[in-house]
């Protein structure tokens, strides 16, 4: 009989990056080996973030637009309305996962994701994320504590992309960015998700998923665009 593994999904909304932060880390501090893995579906007011091992010599101009230090690994990208972020919270542990293999089957999801839609998407050897054609479709940043993740992915969907010029986005210079809507695909932040979330739940093996529609109220402290 197929073990059943739960995966709870949060839509969030629109959200303040450093109440998220803070959310997450409490999610990850409180949770104990019975606590059912989460999934945070959400989007940004507009921010630079800096991982833990960022160098600010990769922040050429922030303009009027915040930077935050974070305790995820890499370094600096850009969040803002229109980009999909999902918060992976889950027990790697529970799961027998190592970070690298963590990290590719998100990689993997992303990939799949895109082939549904029509868009060859890959890895590259020695950056994270997913390219389109050499551009960065997607980035990831993980953190991992007692075994347990928090911080994910964010996927560009169809947004300003113009911020990402005024850094070297995750570190390489001259790196060009994509997302779904310039390459041919329409979908607004929730489709995209739920056209992610197969993906997720196939490379992970989840078997159900529960939907908490109180997700909004998670944090507490978001705004409205």
């Amino acid at each position: 009989m197929m073990q059943r593994r739960i995966i709870k999904i949060r839509q969030v909304g629109l959200s303040d990056y450093v109440a998220t932060f803070n959310a997450m880390t409490r999610f990850t501090r409180e949770r104990n080996e019975n606590t059912p893995d989460e999934i945070w579906c959400l989007q940004h007011h507009p921010v630079f973030t800096l991982g833990m091992a960022g160098k600010e010599e990769h922040i050429l101009n922030a303009g009027t637009i915040p930077v935050i230090k974070t305790d995820r690994g890499g370094q600096v990208t850009y969040h803002g309305p229109g980009q999909l972020v999902v918060y992976l919270l889950l027990d790697l542990q529970r799961m027998g996962l190592t970070v690298k293999r963590y990290v590719s089957l998100i990689e993997q999801s992303l990939i799949d994701m895109c082939a549904s839609l029509g868009i060859d998407a890959e890895r590259k050897a020695g950056a994270p994320g997913v390219y389109v054609a050499d551009k960065k479709i997607a980035a990831l940043g993980v953190r991992v504590k007692r075994g347990c993740s928090y911080h994910g992915l964010a996927l560009n969907v169809d947004m300003d992309l113009s911020p990402f010029r005024q850094v070297n986005p995750c570190g390489y210079p001259g790196l060009q960015v994509t997302q779904l809507k310039d390459e041919g695909c329409t979908l607004d932040v929730i489709s995209a998700f739920t056209s992610l979330l197969p993906c997720l739940m196939k490379n992970l093996d989840y078997t159900e998923v529960v939907t908490d529609d109180a997700g909004t109220g998670l944090l507490n402290t978001s705004r409205a665009a």
